[in-house]
């Protein structure tokens, strides 16, 4: 038996002293390597090198780098192609003819599910199945994945729904936050914290176990966003992501734990910065703060509200953000309920109070009638009419005169043909008019009705159908965004192509179909 413990014993010696393979990190591993590729436009699309897997280990591709480099017949696109794994981004329906979009959907389903398996490059391997956004997008995203999951739900798919809450969950663990995307170089942001409702989704269909399942999740990440309230003050009025304001009260803005240009987004980037009038490493700060918002990139975050170089990002309190905040501490407060600790359920219902009154007093505009992120340094509104105003009515935080006036924004201002743009503002931003995007269709749909005005919110959504259901006749393809303005224009802006796939398209539909006749 001896030999046979030793044996073991190397082994697990050796695989506790093996790295991660996850870990593996383009922008800091392969140093000039990785910077001559990316400024050099070796692919069109910056993401593409940072998910690529390198053929051998990083330490041999830079020394052979190093070596060849300076040489005069030396081809870095086909040294690239020699020592990497290049990602491919198959087409998700190349036929003439199409089946009825719900069982396209439903297919589809099969199409964007992921298993990994253990990878040398940027992917970080989850412990359970999960669903991918499509196209470029070939790894768990945290907030399209609650909107995908509305779909699931519908589909039946309540596996797949626990099996992503739980690769939530190891993150949580593992990271001590969600990342943006499950991929090495988005460990230094989240964003919008949507597994509040990802837990809500899943006690629906499991019962309120799971709330007291997860509090520890749900606490470890409201640490994350809350990290270092103690430490405000007279001379420190923010740091991170939390933000002491004028009246005492803190609330949250958007951040990224680095001021580097972003690895899957390199020479647009530097683009940028050197277009901006400040340091480098602010301007990066902020593009990498709009990442973390989800919305990037937007007139939400731009100084002047139309260039990106103007980007202003972490010095705004995003009226989207803090109403999730709410949700988050709302849904710790049941949880501890549910363990009958009736003294922390009240403390977290204190936090979700203080920051309503917060929120109310800092992001409604009534001047514009409209919720509106609040810019701290100048201590005013932004002034941009945006559909993160309807996150206050989707999480009923709202009182019945400022819906009443909401409602009567979006009506005359943001309904146009194809279902509700994200900003009023044309500035060629993927997140501005006249894109539409299928999380903002729902979450105006459910705050609009549950105020009582429903009409205004089925008319939404009736255009909103159509739009993707045309979009599908003609072309066979569930797309990320939607022009929905002009909807016989294909949606657009931003810094890559419009994708096919598409998550949370998917399954916004789906949930907006499921009553109708």
């Amino acid at each position: 038996m001896k030999p046979i413990f030793h044996t073991f014993l190397f082994i697990l010696l050796f695989l506790l002293s093996v790295p991660s393979l996850a870990q593996y990190r383009p922008q800091e591993e392969l140093g000039e390597l990785f910077t001559d590729v990316q400024e050099g436009a070796v692919f069109t699309d910056s993401k593409t090198f940072v998910d690529a897997i390198p053929r051998y280990p990083v330490k041999e591709i830079l020394k052979k780098y190093r070596e060849r480099q300076d040489d005069s017949n030396f081809d870095l696109a086909a040294f690239v192609n020699e020592n990497f794994i290049i990602p491919s981004q198959p087409s998700l329906n190349e036929s003439d003819t199409f089946p009825p979009i719900v069982e396209h959907i439903e297919e589809l389903w099969g199409e964007l599910v992921r298993v990994d398996t253990p990878s040398a490059g940027s992917l970080i391997e989850l412990p359970h199945p999960y669903i991918v956004p499509g196209g470029r997008f070939n790894e768990m995203y945290y907030w399209d994945s609650y909107f995908t999951m509305l779909g699931l739900q519908v589909s039946g798919r309540n596996t797949l729904i626990r099996q992503m809450v739980e690769n939530f969950a190891w993150l949580i663990k593992e990271y001590g936050f969600i990342p943006n995307g499950t991929r090495t170089y988005y460990l230094s942001r989240s964003q919008p914290p949507f597994f509040s409702l990802m837990v809500g989704l899943l006690a629906e269909v499991e019962g309120d176990s799971v709330y007291t399942e997860f509090l520890p999740h749900l606490l470890q990440e409201y640490r994350f966003w809350m990290e270092g309230t103690h430490e405000l003050g007279p001379q420190q009025k923010a740091f991170k992501r939390v933000v002491l304001l004028e009246n005492g009260s803190v609330l949250n803005r958007y951040w990224d734990n680095k001021d580097i240009p972003r690895p899957e987004a390199y020479k647009e980037d530097v683009a940028t910065a050197e277009l901006a009038n400040q340091q480098p490493s602010l301007t990066y700060r902020n593009l990498r703060a709009a990442a973390e918002s989800g919305w990037d990139f937007s007139s939400r975050w731009l100084g002047n509200g139309l260039t990106l170089s103007s980007i202003q990002t972490t010095d705004i309190i995003p009226v989207d953000l803090n109403s999730l905040l709410y949700q988050l501490e709302l849904t710790i407060a049941k949880a501890y309920a549910l363990q009958e600790n009736d003294e922390k359920s009240k403390e977290f219902v204190v936090y979700a109070v203080n920051r309503k009154n917060a929120l109310l007093e800092y992001c409604w505009s009534p001047e514009a009638d409209f919720f509106m992120d609040y810019n701290f340094t100048s201590r005013q509104p932004t002034g941009v009419y945006s559909l993160a105003g309807m996150y206050p009515l989707f999480f009923e935080l709202a009182q019945e005169q400022q819906a009443m006036k909401v409602a009567g924004i979006i009506e005359e201002y943001f309904l146009y043909p194809g279902g509700l743009p994200s900003t009023l503002t044309l500035t060629g931003q993927q997140w501005d008019a006249p894109n539409g995007w299928a999380p903002l269709q729902w979450i105006s749909y459910v705050g609009l009705l549950n105020y009582g005005y429903t009409d205004l919110a089925e008319t939404i959504k009736e255009r909103w159908l159509e739009t993707v259901e045309n979009e599908y006749q003609e072309s066979g393809k569930l797309l990320e965004k939607y022009n929905v303005i002009y909807p016989e224009v294909a949606g657009g802006g931003g810094e890559y192509p419009t994708q096919d796939g598409f998550g949370w398209t998917n399954g916004v539909y789906l949930q907006m179909v499921k009553d109708q006749p």
